[in-house]
């Protein structure tokens, strides 16, 4: 199984493909650099196999090469952070 997540900044959000298939989305709003993150979403066909952590770790990683800050809008990435105590320097 080969995993993508690509930023498609037109559309403003984090793409996640499977094998080249589209399998999840992550939406966010951004101002100026902080990025409200609103919105996730795995394709149930993909469900149970952690690709949501996935999507999510990777628009973390974008984020902060990027220089943003998180304001986390959407439950699973809260969640998310909550977790992963590590990333709490991110929160707007």
């Amino acid at each position: 199984m080969t995993t993508t997540v690509t930023r498609n900044a037109d559309r403003s959000r984090f793409e996640l493909t499977v094998d080249g298939e589209p399998a999840g989305v992550l939406h966010y709003r951004l101002t100026g650099t902080v990025a409200d993150m609103f919105h996730t979403e795995v394709d149930p066909r993909f469900g149970g196999r952690g690709l949501g952590s996935t999507l999510v770790r990777a628009a973390l990683d974008e984020a902060r090469a990027l220089g943003w800050t998180i304001t986390p809008s959407c439950w699973f990435v809260r969640d998310y952070l909550a977790a992963h105590r590590e990333d709490a320097d991110l929160l707007a």
